[in-house]
């Protein structure tokens, strides 16, 4: 006779990500727009971004006890889908069930006085416009971001979540999962990041584009025709 223990029954790994593959095979044939996070290997983020964005997360005490059945989740390919917003992301986590949970993370916006020292900062540091836009990232901007408490990244306060599981837990493994498969998703596409903050990447340009094209005139009697106009520079860079 066997005896219930009050733990879950153990499944492998190997099963766990099966079980999720087929069920994102399933998702697919009614949304082929599902956007599943795939982690290659060990690692979960390999960029600045990602890897900022987990370590902000790993930062706050609230969320300690809860992170590391996240990382075994997002590195199971249990994230079939993950979209990203302003100020929110969407997901579907598979856990124990058949039908994967819904999970929604909502983030505070930034205030305006927050705003405008962004612009100001950025308008005075960034030298290289394709450094944000290629993954990489100004060290003398590394502050402004990850400040604890008043940097760019999100405190434990400004974040909100919720999920269809019935874990009884402030914050459930899928959650985890989730918010770290956005760090992973940032990885793929940085400007995420202003998306979900609500931050116009264009502000952040507009002066620097300016400066470059007053210091290309400065010389000159007339414009040259090799100068892009402001929208031809935002179009550019796909901004």
């Amino acid at each position: 006779m066997s005896c219930y223990s009050g733990y879950p029954e153990y499944v492998p790994v190997s099963v766990k990500k099966e079980k999720a593959r087929k069920q994102l095979e399933k998702l697919r044939k009614k949304n082929p727009n599902l956007a599943p996070i795939v982690i290659e290997g060990r690692t979960i983020a390999t960029t600045w971004w990602g890897k900022a964005w987990n370590k902000n997360l790993e930062s706050y005490a609230d969320y300690g006890n809860r992170l590391a059945r996240g990382r075994s989740y997002i590195r199971n390919g249990a994230i079939l889908d993950l979209q990203i917003e302003t100020s929110t992301v969407t997901a579907q986590v598979q856990g124990s069930r058949r039908a994967p949970y819904e999970v929604k993370v909502t983030i505070n916006p930034l205030s305006a006085n927050q705003l405008d020292s962004v612009v100001e900062l950025c308008d005075r540091k960034i030298k290289d416009l394709e450094q944000l836009l290629t993954g990489k990232f100004p060290q003398e901007l590394e502050e402004l971001f990850t400040f604890k408490g008043k940097g760019l990244f999100p405190s434990n306060k400004e974040i909100k979540f919720s999920c269809s599981c019935p874990d009884w837990a402030y914050m459930c493994k899928h959650v985890t999962a989730v918010l770290y498969g956005i760090g992973a998703r940032f990885d793929q596409d940085p400007m995420l990041f202003f998306t979900l903050r609500d931050i116009d990447f264009r502000l952040l340009l507009k002066k620097t584009i300016e400066e470059k094209m007053q210091s290309m005139l400065q010389n000159a009697d007339k414009p040259s025709r090799r100068i892009l106009e402001e929208a031809d520079v935002f179009d550019l860079f796909g901004v």
